[in-house]
């Protein structure tokens, strides 16, 4: 069995963490070994400052947010490798699609972006969990950080998820609906790609 790694994306209140575990539990009923993370990882000292920006702490510029978003990724890079070559399942609430879709919401680059990420271990599978702007607002109505409370700018991130989203190797899924709900299409969905000749990993039975 192949290290596989898969992630989450999409707008706050999409149900990311929600997804990650479900998924995490699905592959380990399989018999798989699972790690999880999420970004911004805020337990080090760069993502504390992520957390200080994001909450009016400090006066960054898109670019700088974005710098530091994606150091705080290339901190985990050797821990990502060696769980992938220990043949693990990793998976991932934001990855380095949260920075192309917000740094490019904020007017940057999104080649940029990317060039900046490319030596980060690649997600084998990305699930889009869609929702629109005002759903995320409804769904946490009370301390939103600085991008929380855009709904503009949300909306300019949902495009730049979306356009990603046509790229091989993602799965864009309706989150607006019940989690369970959500959870089994994204099993089946995850099982059907694992089943394609060219997976790196073999194929999971959906749930029934």
């Amino acid at each position: 069995m192949s290290g596989l790694l898969i992630v989450f994306e999409g707008l706050d209140q999409s149900g990311k963490q929600t997804q990650a575990g479900l998924l995490r539990q699905w592959f380990e009923s399989a018999g798989r070994r699972v790690e999880s993370m999420a970004f911004p990882d805020y337990t080090s000292p760069i993502g504390q400052e992520i957390r200080t920006a994001l909450h009016g702490g400090r006066q960054y510029g898109a670019d700088t947010i974005q710098l530091l978003q994606i150091a705080n990724r290339h901190q985990w890079k050797p821990q990502i490798e060696q769980w992938l070559a220990d043949r693990r399942v990793v998976i991932s609430d934001r990855y380095a699609a949260s920075s192309v879709a917000y740094g490019e919401a904020h007017g940057l680059d999104p080649a940029w972006l990317t060039a900046m990420q490319v030596y980060l271990p690649q997600p084998a599978i990305t699930v889009l969990l869609d929702i629109a702007p005002e759903v995320s607002a409804a769904r946490k109505a009370q301390n939103r950080d600085a991008y929380e409370r855009d709904l503009a700018m949300l909306s300019r991130v949902r495009v730049s998820y979306l356009r990603q989203a046509a790229q091989p190797g993602w799965i864009t899924i309706d989150a607006a609906r019940p989690a369970q709900q959500v959870a089994a299409e994204v099993a089946n969905a995850v099982a059907s790609r694992l089943a394609q000749p060219s997976s790196p990993a073999p194929a999971l039975r959906p749930p029934v």
